[in-house]
């Protein structure tokens, strides 16, 4: 039988290493991203008929959520654009992907998944109270 508990300092300190793990690697590929473009998704968009300034959503998921994710404010909205960026890196760029191994052995895109789910993690338990949004409000 399940109980009801207050969220412990243990609690709040996964949640806090969760978000700095996800926001902290995801900004190093935004700002791979400031530094050389993203004429490359440019590209991926117009061929499949969407309009090449969405490539630019590519800045959103990866600079300013991973810095919202960093500083624990409007956390679960942050990771839902993290996982939706997610979506869209795997269906442009790694669709192919989607059911290979690795020559590893691992999973083809680790990578990609450990963003997705750590992101889904995340918006499921929210910021907690090392953050810079508290524990209180929907989005945090």
């Amino acid at each position: 039988m399940a109980t009801d508990r207050s969220p412990t300092p243990r609690d709040d300190g996964g949640k806090l290493l969760l978000r700095l793990t996800l926001g902290g690697l995801m900004l190093l590929h935004g700002i791979a991203k400031l530094a050389g473009g993203v004429g490359g998704i440019e590209k991926m968009l117009g061929g499949i008929g969407l309009p090449p300034a969405f490539a630019y959503g590519a800045f959103v998921g990866e600079v300013v959520a991973p810095v919202l994710l960093l500083l624990g404010l409007w956390t679960r909205l942050a990771a839902i654009v993290v996982a939706i960026n997610m979506v869209f890196a795997v269906f442009l760029a790694h669709r192919d992907q989607l059911f290979t191994l690795a020559k590893t052995g691992g999973w083809a895109l680790e990578l990609q998944g450990f963003f997705f789910f750590t992101a889904i993690a995340v918006l499921l338990l929210g910021a907690g109270r090392y953050s810079m949004g508290g524990v209180n409000g929907r989005w945090n």
